[in-house]
């Protein structure tokens, strides 16, 4: 079986393990483009956003003019929670309960939360990729070698020129879940490094919003 032809003629597993590694690269490179390009924009947008807010009179004047900014709802949502737990007034729920603190704390807390889980979406599956696709890289090679030796079991005389070059053609198998891993794992730790100096500043604005009267 030379130039792949065990690829080609291969069975089921093969094919399925060749097609999961494609899907993975086409999905990993999506993802790295788009969250890129999306962390990019929110960490030129972000700082914009802040100082536009605390230059504007009010508080309902500053979310309508960081609407403008705010392109990716990272910061917006906290004045917005804000302003609603503001107008909301005295209600008789446990959310209201407790220290005017404290209710600030928890509204902000939660409208935190959401702008992180908008940071991090896509994360979970860049570490997906990254931590599996060498194992189904492997996978393919290990069968792939073994249809090569079941194809040469019924040969009278078995050399090393007639195995190495179906053993060959089995680790490009290995060699393509590693192309597929590596990009996606840097791509995972240089985002998680600017998720979290994003996340920095947000918690900075948080803090910031917290002592506003």
């Amino acid at each position: 079986m030379r130039d792949g032809q065990w690829l080609v003629q291969g069975d089921a597993v093969t094919l399925a393990t060749a097609w999961c590694l494609l899907l993975m690269s086409v999905l990993s490179w999506v993802l790295i483009l788009f969250k890129g390009w999306t962390l990019w924009r929110a960490a030129r947008d972000l700082p914009r956003s802040i100082e536009a807010f605390w230059q504007a009179p009010d508080l309902d004047a500053a979310c309508v003019r960081l609407q403008g900014f705010d392109r990716a709802r990272l910061a917006l949502p906290l004045p917005e929670a804000l302003r609603a737990w503001r107008a909301a007034g005295a209600r008789s729920a446990l959310a209201t309960q407790g220290d005017v603190q404290a209710q600030r704390t928890r509204v902000l807390r939660g409208a935190l939360q959401q702008s992180a889980q908008r940071l991090h979406a896509g994360q979970i599956w860049l570490a997906t990729i990254g931590a599996t696709a060498p194992f189904v890289g492997l996978l393919g090679t290990v069968w792939g070698i073994y249809l090569a030796l079941v194809t040469m079991t019924g040969d009278a005389q078995i050399s090393i020129d007639r195995i190495s070059g179906p053993v060959g053609e089995a680790l490009v198998m290995t060699a393509a879940g590693l192309a597929v891993a590596i990009p996606a794992v840097l791509a995972y730790n240089l985002m998680g490094r600017r998720v979290a100096q994003l996340e920095a500043e947000l918690e900075g604005f948080a803090h910031d919003l917290l002592a506003l009267d």
